[in-house]
Formats: structure tokens, sequence, C-alpha cells
């Protein structure tokens, strides 16, 4: 079944090639050969011949948009969403879950042994959950056409800038999705709808929260206008609206019932809205259940915890450990974090603010002792703080990545000093995308 991909638009002649597709990489994009050099292509399957435009090319490899399947892969499925041909967001409707994960478990195995020289054991069992509704946090592009005066929302268009018009997200929890379509028509009746830079809609344990971002300072018109709209969809609303950068401007409250929560376990965590949260409650869950048994935290014993957050891994520690501390570089989210330890009657949490990385070595709380030890760090990973983790001498470290790249390479430094990687697994915090989150357990040999 031939399929057509959006090009992408270009000054330059673009280069147009056809080759066959031997295998995926770990973010599931095809992988070619074309004279010699690799050729990654998203959209496309081994056993496929595919006709592709090239993007960008280097002097070992080559990225290339799919034009054509001239021949298709008998395991190619038909996308369940209207909206996959464009869309930047799930890049992998193309195959089934279980050909995700595979594809994605061998990129893990690769990545180890390629990046850190590591042994892998045999993979855990996928932590995975719903295939769609999943999604309970989402940011909405929004960009005003001044020809028709019509306001566009949706996600941001595959490789491009450029905005692709949504009614309904199907991976989005439903609470989120039916709320698209009235909020488009309601931008639209803004006296200055151009001033809107993006939405983001998340969903608690409560209903549903929107964070609406303005570039300018809203008239009381429109402040009106989103009030009713919050009023009528019972909606929590929050207004950022000024011209600084976006990561120091604070959140105006124009309809707030509550405080936002959602719930671990027994445990009611409340958070802001910017504030990180898992996107999938279901595996989040289950992530944080793998990661204390496999910390195996004794009751006597002292755990860290770094990039810890609003406590999503601290809380459910507490309850097994003498003592928990935990680390954040945000001051909001320390203090949401010790908030959270007290609103769920936990004493014995600390949590300290620290740039992880820099040099932490004389900072008080790092010059004491624990017995274990979890990270959950971003993208970039956390190979600065990895030499004072290999000081402290943990029996067990679990890491939590959203990034294999970097888990592999840190891991390096653990094996290197004596540590065994024990378990390894994939968690599916994100169907039908690229990405790869994963866990894996350091213990000391």
């Amino acid at each position: 079944m031939a399929q057509f991909f959006t090009p992408k638009k270009s000054s330059q002649q673009p280069q147009h090639i056809e080759c066959n597709v031997d295998t995926l990489d770990h973010h599931c994009v095809g992988i070619g050969r074309h004279e010699g050099k690799a050729i990654f292509i998203e959209g496309a399957l081994p056993g496929e011949r595919v006709k592709v435009r090239l993007t960008e090319q280097k002097k070992q490899y080559a990225h290339g948009q799919l034009q054509k399947i001239v021949q298709a892969a008998p395991e190619r499925i038909e996308p369940f969403c209207p909206h996959y041909r464009e869309c930047g967001g799930c890049s992998t409707q193309h195959m089934t879950l279980a050909h995700q994960h595979e594809a994605k478990q061998q990129g893990l195995r690769t990545l180890f042994a390629r990046l850190g020289g590591v042994t892998v054991p045999p993979l855990e069992p996928v932590l995975t959950g719903a295939e769609q509704g999943y999604r309970r946090v989402c940011r909405l592009a929004v960009k005003y056409d001044k020809g028709s005066r019509r306001v566009q929302l949706g996600f941001r268009r595959r490789q491009s800038s450029e905005l692709v018009e949504v009614h309904a997200c199907p991976v989005l929890e439903s609470a989120l999705s039916t709320l698209i379509a009235p909020l488009r028509a309601q931008l639209e009746r803004l006296k200055h709808p151009r001033d809107i830079g993006h939405v983001e809609l998340i969903a608690d344990d409560q209903g549903v929260l929107m964070l609406l971002r303005h570039t300018g300072r809203p008239n009381e018109h429109d402040r009106q206008q989103l009030m009713d709209f919050a009023d009528a969809h019972k909606l929590d609303l929050y207004l950022q609206s000024g011209d600084a950068g976006e990561g120091s401007v604070p959140c105006e409250p124009l309809r707030q019932t509550r405080t936002p929560v959602y719930r671990l376990g027994e445990l009611s965590l409340s958070f802001a809205p910017g504030d990180f949260i898992q996107v999938n409650r279901s595996v989040n869950q289950a992530m944080v259940e793998r990661a204390l048994a496999w910390l195996d935290v004794q009751p006597g014993e002292k755990v860290l915890d770094l990039f810890c957050g609003v406590g999503n891994f601290t809380l459910p520690l507490a309850a097994k450990a003498r003592e928990v501390v935990g680390v954040e570089g945000e001051m909001s989210m320390v203090r949401r974090a010790q908030h959270n330890a007290e609103q769920n009657g936990i004493g014995n949490v600390r949590v300290y603010k620290a740039d992880l990385a820099a040099d932490i070595t004389d900072l008080p709380w790092a010059r004491e002792g624990f017995d274990r030890v979890l990270l959950d760090p971003a993208r970039p990973g956390a190979l600065e703080v990895m030499p004072h983790i290999v000081k402290l001498a943990p029996r067990r470290v679990v890491y939590v990545s959203c990034n294999p790249v970097t888990l592999a390479r840190d891991s390096k430094v653990l094996v290197n000093a004596g540590y065994r990687l024990r378990r390894l697994g994939m968690l599916d915090m994100f169907p039908h995308t690229g990405h790869l989150e994963s866990i894996a357990l350091f213990e000391k040999e």
C-alpha cells in the first residue's frame, strides 16, 4: 500500500533517492543504505523499498523524508489518527505496539554495548498501559491567521515549525481531547487572539486545569471571556502573561477551585501549573513500584533521591526507609516536595536545592552517608553527579531515564567503579512515539 508524506519546503533543489530499509534505530526510525552511507528515514520499516528526499547530509550518514513506499513490509499497519502523516507527535503508529517495543528494546541493548561497553542482562518485561487516551498533559500551539481571521489550534507539523490544526487527539485523556474544538472556538471570540502563545491542558485527579500563555496583558473583555469558558467547562484557569522569558513568568489564577493534585497509591501529591509531572498516570504508578522493588530499601536505611521534582519517588521511598533526602534544582519544586511530605504526614523527608550539574562536594547533605540512591534526571542525563554517587558508595543505585543515550553513557561511570548492571527494562511512557524511557538497577560488587 503506497503512502505519501507531506514534503518539507526548501529553497534548494532536493536530492531524491530510492533505497531498501534494513533495520530500525532506538527511536523506531528506519535505516537504509545508499552509496555506502546510512540513511535515517522516519516512517519506514525494515524490508521496505522506499523513495526518499534527503533533508540533511553528513559524511557518514544522512536523514531523509519518506516520499513513497514502493514495496511495503507485511508488518505495516494503518495509523489510527487522521493527522498521523503531518503531526509531529505520534510517529510510530504504522507499527504494532509489540513491534515498537521490540525495536526500542533492541536499540537499548545496542546503545549500552556501543556507548557504555556494558554487558546487558536479559531485559525485564516492558511496563506499559493503554495504547490510546493515556496522556494527562498536553501543550497546544496557537496561531492566528490574519487573512481568514481564524485561530488555529493544534500541534507542530513533523520536521517543521508549522501548525497542524486538530479537533481531537486520540492519545489524550478524553477530558482533554474533547476540549480542543470548543477551546478553538472560544479563542476566536477574543478581541486579541494573536496574543495567545500556547495552551497547556492538564488532567489532575479532580478535573482539568488550563494554563494559557499570553504574550501581553489581556484586556477585561478577553479575561472575562476566558473565565466564562472555564466556568462553563468547570476548568481551573491560570494565565501566564508578560514579555519576560517563559520560565520567569508567574501564573495568575483566573479561576481556581482547588490545589492541583495527583494520586500515587495512597499518597496525594500537589503540583502547580507548569511543574513537571509524568504524563502517563498508569505507567508512572508501575514505574514507582518497580523502582522501589529494585532498590529494596530496608527499614534502617537512608536513601538519596536526586532530581526529585515534587516527590514522585521521594514520598513512596519514605515509607520504606529510615530517612530520604531529596535534591532538586528549582526552589519552587523543593518547597512543593517538602509540602507534599508534610501534607501526607511524612516526617522522615528532607529536600534541598542544588545544581546537580555543578560541584556539590562541599554541600552538607552531600557529605552524609547513603545506603541507596535513586536518580531521575532530564534528557541531558547526570554525568556531572555520577562521580559523587560513586564516592557515596551506595549498595544499590536505580537510574530512571528518559534518554537511553545519556543512560548508557552514565552507566559506564558506575560499571568502571565496580558496580554491575543487574536489571534493565523499558518503560512505555509514550506509546506510538520515538521516546524510549527506561529504568536500570546497579549493584555494588
